[in-house]
């Protein structure tokens, strides 16, 4: 079992010709109803974007992922140099633009040199100019590879939390157990307060109007087959050993758990509805108190 919660960091530099480029990965996992997956990273990484999404994807069922890159490259603290095939590219375009505009009769200013040069791509840091914003080859691969050592601690992370999720559940599992047992054991004290009760009830009826003996028993039968909860009991049982089943499987369990937490619940109601007796009401409470204490914890499980 994981939880969905964790977080990781990676950091790493790299030299390339000379010139260092440095990293920096950051991936935050939060609670969520499915898998949410939030990429942050520059532009020059862009075309990262697919190997990180099927990275993350492989590794995470369910929850919030936020990934993030910062990139740290020596060359931006130089000063910019011109990119030719972009300026080039840029004053066609403009020439364009001016042409079209002018056999409409429309008049286009002339932009200054520094408009043109605040375009972007005009300026870029040095050893990026004529190559585009794409990294290197060999970059792409150590921030990718670093990227899988950044999402196995975060594996790591969820792993001890969800070991720790396992415990709590565990314990709860065996506290619902225990009161079912409990309920059980007060059945047959039940039964005979419900038929007490109900005697008295129709003995002080039969002073007024006469009562057949063999009618009473029949309605003293009915009453019990309708207030009967040994299904219930029996339905509790089945699930606290799926719900053990499911804690200790290591397959992302959350949503099959949530599940049963809403099979719990309706048992718990139907019992507490049926139980007509002060003890078992006490033991219905309990359970539906536990039961929305794991549905809480279940909220963390992948």
């Amino acid at each position: 079992m994981r939880s969905m919660t964790g977080f990781a960091a990676r950091q790493g530099s790299l030299d390339l010709n000379g010139r260092a480029v440095g990293w920096h990965w950051e991936v935050r996992a939060v609670n969520g109803r499915g898998r949410d997956l939030r990429l942050r990273l520059p532009e020059a990484a862009a075309a990262l974007e697919p190997a990180v999404r099927a990275a993350v994807e492989a590794r995470v069922a369910r929850g919030s992922v936020t990934v993030g890159l910062r990139l740290e490259d020596a060359a931006r603290d130089a000063a910019p140099v011109l990119d030719r095939a972009v300026l080039g590219a840029v004053l066609d375009a403009l020439g364009q633009v001016r042409a079209d505009a002018g056999a409409r009769g429309i008049d286009c200013r002339s932009p200054s040199a520094a408009e043109i040069l605040g375009l972007r791509g005009v300026l870029a840091a040095p050893g990026q100019a004529a190559s585009g914003a794409a990294l290197p080859a060999v970059l792409a691969s150590a921030l990718l590879d670093d990227l899988g050592h950044a999402l196995g601690e975060l594996d790591a992370a969820r792993g001890r939390e969800g070991a720790a999720l396992a415990g709590v559940l565990g314990g709860q599992i065996d506290r619902i157990a225990a009161l079912t047992a409990d309920a059980r054991a007060l059945l047959d004290a039940r039964a005979q307060a419900i038929e007490a009760a109900h005697r008295a009830a129709l003995d002080r009826l039969a002073r007024a109007l006469p009562q057949d003996e063999g009618r009473m028993a029949q309605e003293l039968a009915q009453l019990a087959v309708r207030l009967d909860v040994a299904e219930e009991l029996d339905r509790l049982e089945a699930h606290c050993a799926a719900a053990r089943a499911l804690v200790a499987d290591t397959a992302p369990a959350g949503r099959r758990l949530d599940f049963l937490c809403q099979e719990f619940n309706r048992e718990a109601n139907t019992l507490c509805a049926k139980a007509q007796y002060l003890d078992l009401t006490r033991v219905g409470l309990d359970l539906k108190a536990v039961i929305d204490q794991m549905r809480e914890q279940i909220q963390n499980v992948e």
